[in-house]
């Protein structure tokens, strides 16, 4: 299975160094590595405080999966080693999501750790340790193209992660092998079973890996103890409706959880206001947006003007859409565009790049 790393040259002669999270699929890409001959190095990021979860399930890069990938490695006979990265975590990540929850916004952790302390600081790592490559347990594949290595979707749907990898650069393309992005996770757990590793079964991390049990608000207080700050929830034209508990506890296009009586219709969550602390509530027409900006993007391949396909949370269907300048121009208006979420761009299966969403263009004109 060396091809699934694509790597020239004599396996013996070879150091791949694999990212691992404790969990199943990195632990497989782990065994794949060193069936292959080469030196195979593991290497986990501690992220967060190793006491405190220890013993959660569905957590990632902490206590318990720290042990597991160690006993991986162990039962593979190759080395590992942890680095205590909690403090940049902290800093780069845990931290902006709750700013970015404190100004109305809609954040993805998952693409920021990516971006910042996994990619960034693995590659340090693996390039110091004289690696050929990085590989991971991501379900994206990497393809070689007529123009050098290419980012696309995991053939099996249901695992696809490469919404989540869209600022994934080319440098860093040219060095990442995603050994798993072919393959569907029923196998992928066989292959563990038969391999003798003992998180064959271990549960997928679910939610956000610092969340406890999906509890957003809880970690924003935590970290921003004056995130709850009370405001007026108001309609269009703002007129009072009721009273909220905080911003942080509502997103773009939320219906449940307004407590509004005596509605004629539904109301949805259509913007949040930071400024006045307030919720503002619309029909589910008011969420129809013809256009989002796009800030900080990475691209992977041209993308001005040229008809792709947008996805603009990470479980909605691409919808086909066209970059204007720094503006993604809907072909028919889309729901629940949330600033803070990722626009990311793809041309088939082949993932072009994408970028933040700063700010949306209403199909429907609010009301003066």
């Amino acid at each position: 299975m060396f091809d699934l790393f694509q790597l020239e040259g004599p396996a013996k002669a070879r150091r791949i160094v694999v990212a691992m999270s404790g969990g199943v699929d990195s632990s497989v890409v782990a065994a794949l590595a060193a069936q292959t001959g080469a030196e195979t190095i593991g290497i986990t990021l501690q992220l967060y405080d190793h006491g405190a979860a220890v013993n959660r399930a569905g957590s990632c890069c902490a206590g318990r999966d720290i042990r597991d990938a160690r006993a991986v490695c162990d039962r593979l006979g190759i080395a590992h080693y942890v680095f205590d990265h909690e403090s940049r975590f902290r800093d780069t990540v845990i931290e902006q999501f709750a700013d970015e929850y404190m100004n109305g916004r809609t954040p993805i952790p998952c693409v920021r750790c990516n971006m910042g302390v996994k990619f960034t600081d693995l590659f340090r790592l693996a390039r110091e340790l004289g690696a050929d490559c990085l590989a991971t347990g991501h379900y994206v594949r990497r393809i070689e193209g007529a123009q050098g290595a290419e980012l696309h979707r995991a053939l099996d749907p249901a695992r696809d992660q490469s919404y989540f990898l869209f600022a994934t650069t080319q440098d860093q393309l040219d060095y990442l092998r995603f050994p798993l992005g072919g393959l569907p996770k029923p196998q992928v757990r066989a292959l563990a079973q038969d391999m003798g590793l003992a998180v064959a079964a271990k549960p997928d991390s679910q939610d956000i890996c610092f969340v406890p049990n999906g509890d957003y608000a809880s970690v924003v207080r935590k970290v921003r103890p004056e995130a709850e700050s009370d405001g007026a929830i108001v309609d269009m034209q703002g007129r009072e409706l009721g009273r909220h508990k905080g911003l942080i506890h509502y997103t773009v296009g939320q219906r449940r959880g307004l407590e509004i009586g005596g509605l004629a219709e539904p109301l949805y969550v259509v913007r949040l206001d930071p400024e006045k602390q307030q919720v503002v509530v619309g029909p589910k027409q008011a969420l129809a947006v013809s256009a989002a900006r796009i800030v900080e993007p990475n691209w992977l391949d041209t993308a001005e003007g040229r008809p792709v396909m947008a996805k603009v949370r990470s479980l909605a269907k691409p919808v086909p859409a066209r970059m204007r300048g720094d503006w993604l121009e809907f072909e028919a208006a889309e729901y629940g565009v949330a600033p803070g979420q990722a626009a990311v761009l793809y041309d088939g299966d082949r993932i072009i790049g994408g970028g933040w969403i700063e700010e949306t263009r209403r199909a429907m004109a609010e009301a003066a």
